[in-house]
């Protein structure tokens, strides 16, 4: 007779880990930042201005939390160097990055110029590919690596005067794969696509009536989503209940693409 085992409990703490995370001082990257440190996680709060970096900091310090600043530019390489190794100076290692900063031009194709091209792929594909490689020495040595590429739903399916933004982020996701299998077994790398959620960089587009409706319309949750929905797919895989996942895009977009 067989013993009965006990159930399954998938593990999504993060305790002690030190996670990355870029765009971390306001809307989605503030809300991985905030989950995983409930989680456990030790985060670092990289974005453009130090005060908002503080103040998330502030606010998971308040809740009993670990955290520290780094305001980063991830359109600059050599702001992306000195992330990592502030990261490392302070925490010893680094064993979740997730790249959640991005440059939302917008815009019609035909008026796109050169210098436009060049600052959204700059921030939207350079910059996080090169975090990436920046930390992977140290993904490499940690004992639960995961690198987590924040894109959008639009990658899929492009989006009117926003070509610019969405064409970066489908290239995201096509890196998101190559690093996946470079990089297999150890470490593992997924994305995320979020479809609307009510942050500053929608806000604008929200604010009007008629657009707003049309978003809502396009989902079968038949609403925009708050901030706080995209922890649960982040902090899955950032810890071991997604130890089998990888080179994966987990959607989160209340159904914009079914």
């Amino acid at each position: 007779m067989t013993e009965p085992q006990p159930p399954v409990r998938p593990s999504f703490e993060l305790t002690d880990r030190v996670a990355v995370v870029t765009g971390g001082s306001r809307g989605l990257g503030r809300a991985i930042a905030r989950g995983y440190a409930a989680a456990g996680a030790r985060v670092v709060v990289a974005s453009r201005k130090a005060e908002a970096c503080d103040a998330v900091v502030a606010e998971i310090t308040a809740d009993g939390g670990e955290a520290f600043a780094v305001p980063t530019h991830v359109g600059r390489p050599d702001q992306i160097a000195a992330l990592v190794e502030a990261a490392v100076g302070r925490y010893g290692g680094i064993d979740v990055v997730v790249n959640n900063a991005a440059n939302p031009l917008g815009g019609p194709l035909g008026d796109m110029t050169p210098e436009a091209f060049e600052a959204g792929f700059r921030a939207n594909v350079q910059g996080p590919i090169l975090l990436a490689v920046a930390a992977l020495p140290h993904l490499r040595s940690s004992p639960s690596p995961s690198v987590i590429n924040v894109i959008t739903a639009g990658a899929f399916a492009g989006a009117e005067y926003l070509g610019l933004y969405t064409g970066a982020k489908a290239a995201m996701w096509n890196f998101t794969r190559t690093m996946a299998k470079e990089w297999a077994p150890h470490i593992r790398v997924n994305a995320i696509a979020p479809g609307p959620f009510d942050t500053d960089m929608m806000r604008a587009t929200l604010d009007e009536p008629e657009f707003h409706q049309r978003i809502v319309d396009s989902t079968l949750m038949r609403r925009v989503a708050d901030p706080t929905e995209i922890v649960g797919a982040a902090l899955f895989l950032a810890s071991d209940a997604s130890s089998y996942v990888t080179g994966s895009c987990l959607t989160v977009d209340g159904g914009l693409l079914a």
